[in-house]
C-alpha cells in the first residue's frame, strides 16, 4: 500500500503506527510536514512551508483560521507535486488540528481519509470557565468558538475520523460523533513498566541524589502552567513538605505555555514561586525542565506518588505512561482523568481546585505503603488490559482495512 501521512510536526501522534507499518516492509510511506530534524527509517519526509506572518488586517478571532487555510494551501501545493510525480496514496492519515488536510480531497478525489480529531472547543462545561481563578473574558468567547472552524470544515468534508478517548469523542456535537471512531492510544508496556529495584538504589536528577530512604513525589507536564494544575501542585508544597520531612518533589516541564494564557513578563513558575516565597523549602523541590525520555521513565519507576492534574481537556500521554509504570497516582477528579483513574482501584482522585485535598491524598499514600502498592498494581493491570500497544495498532489496522479494503499485513484480514 501507499500511505500518505500529514502532520505539521513529524511524526506527531503517528510515531508508533509509522514504526509498525514500516516494520511490515511492504508499503511506501510519505509524510508531509513542516521542516524539522526528526527522521524515521522507511519514511520519506516531504516538507512544506509554514504559514506566512499574520497580517495586521486579520481579525484576532480569525487568526488561527487564517493560518490554517495557509497551511492547507501549502500542503495542497506539495501534494499536487507528488501527484505530478505519479504518487497516489491508498489512504491519507493525518491530524485535522492545523487545517493541513482541508483540501486533499481536491488533489486525490475518492482516496480514503482518516483524520485525527483531538478536541472540539466549547464555551461551557469543559476547560473554558473551569478554573474560577482564571476566568475567560466575555470578549474572548468568540475566539473560542472560532477555534472550531477547521473542525467544522473537516467534519463536512469526505473522510472518517478517529479520537483516542471517550472524553474527547464527547466534546464533539452529537451529530458529528458517528463520523469519529474511538481508537485508544497504546503504551509500550515493555519500556513503561514497574521496576521494584528502582527504590533500592540512589536516583540522580539535576545533580541531586534521591536516596532509597527518601520519599519521592513526581509531577509531569509539557509546560508548567495552570491548565495542567501546576498552581495547585505548587500550593500543596508547603503543607506537604511540612508533613513529610523525608519528601523530595520533582516537577518536570518547560517554562512556556502549551495551553491557556501566558502571564505578562514572567513564567508561571516564577509567578507561583514568588507567591509562595519562603513558605516552601525549595531546596527539596527540583525543576529539571524537560528531560530525556529514559530519565523520565526511570523517574516514574522510582516515584512513590505521581500527581497528574488537568482541566477538562485532552489527557497527556504521561498519565498513561505513569499507570503503565505502576505509579501510585493521585489524579484530578476531572472527566479525562476519570477515564483512566478509578478512585481506590487504579489511583486516588482529588478535587482539582483544592491544594489541601491534594496534600492529604499524597500524604495518605506516603503513609500507607500497602495502599500505594495496591494502587500501583491496579494501575499496571489497567494498562495491561486497556493500553497495550498491539491492541492500539490492531485497531488501526482494522480501520485502515475497512476504509481501503486492503490489509496492512499480507494474509491478515479484519472483520
Amino acid at each position: 500500500m501507499r500511505f500518505l501521512f500529514v502532520h505539521q510536526n513529524f511524526p506527531g501522534q503517528f510515531v508508533h503506527l509509522l514504526r509498525h507499518i514500516g516494520s511490515v516492509g511492504q508499503h511506501e510511506i510519505v509524510f508531509v510536514t513542516e521542516e524539522n530534524s526528526n527522521a524515521m527509517p522507511g519514511v520519506r519526509k516531504v516538507t512544506y512551508r509554514g504559514p506566512d506572518r499574520l497580517r495586521d488586517i486579520v481579525h484576532r478571532d480569525a487568526q488561527e483560521f487564517e493560518q490554517a487555510v495557509q497551511r492547507a494551501q501549502h500542503v495542497t501545493q506539495v501534494c499536487n507535486n507528488l501527484k505530478a510525480l505519479g504518487f497516489k496514496p491508498d489512504i491519507i492519515i493525518g491530524h485535522h488540528g492545523w487545517g493541513e488536510m482541508l483540501n486533499l480531497e481536491d488533489v486525490w478525489p475518492g482516496v480514503p481519509l482518516l483524520g485525527y480529531y483531538e478536541f472540539y472547543y466549547n464555551i461551557h462545561g469543559r476547560d473554558v470557565g473551569f478554573d474560577p481563578e482564571f476566568p475567560t473574558a466575555q470578549e474572548l468567547l468568540p475566539r473560542v468558538r472560532a477555534k472550531n472552524a477547521v473542525n467544522l470544515l473537516a467534519l463536512n468534508n469526505p473522510g472518517h475520523g478517529q479520537t483516542p478517548t471517550v472524553f474527547q469523542h464527547n466534546t464533539y456535537p452529537e451529530w458529528a460523533r458517528a463520523k469519529i471512531s474511538i481508537l485508544p492510544e497504546g503504551v509500550n508496556l515493555d519500556l513503561c513498566r514497574p521496576d521494584p529495584a528502582a527504590h533500592a538504589r540512589p536516583f540522580a536528577m539535576d545533580g541531586v541524589q534521591i536516596m532509597p530512604e527518601d520519599r519521592l513525589v513526581t509531577f509531569v507536564a509539557r509546560d508548567l502552567e495552570p491548565y495542567r494544575g501546576f498552581h495547585i501542585m505548587m500550593r500543596a508544597l508547603s503543607s506537604l513538605l511540612r508533613a513529610r520531612p523525608d519528601v523530595k518533589v520533582i516537577l518536570v516541564g518547560g517554562n512556556g505555555v502549551s495551553y491557556g494564557a501566558q502571564i505578562a513578563n514572567k513564567t508561571w513558575r516564577e509567578y507561583f514561586t514568588a507567591e509562595l516565597g519562603d513558605t516552601v523549602d525549595f531546596s527539596r523541590v527540583l525543576f529539571p525542565g524537560r528531560i530525556a525520555y529514559d530519565l523520565y521513565l526511570r523517574m516514574l519507576q522510582r516515584s512513590d506518588v505521581h500527581v497528574y492534574l488537568t482541566y477538562p481537556f485532552v489527557a497527556s500521554w504521561s498519565l498513561r505512561e505513569a499507570l503503565a509504570c505502576g505509579c501510585a497516582v493521585v489524579g484530578s477528579d476531572t472527566e479525562p482523568v476519570r477515564e483512566f483513574v478509578q478512585d481506590g482501584v487504579t489511583g486516588l482522585l482529588t478535587s482539582f481546585l483544592d491544594p489541601a485535598a491534594l496534600t492529604a491524598q499524597i500524604v495518605r499514600l506516603l503513609e500507607d505503603k500497602e495502599l500505594a502498592a495496591q494502587l500501583g498494581a491496579g494501575a499496571r493491570s489497567f494498562a495491561e488490559r486497556h493500553l497495550r500497544m498491539q491492541d492500539h495498532l490492531s485497531a488501526y489496522e482494522a480501520v485502515i482495512h475497512r476504509l481501503t479494503g486492503q490489509p496492512v499485513r499480507a494474509g491478515i484480514a479484519h472483520g
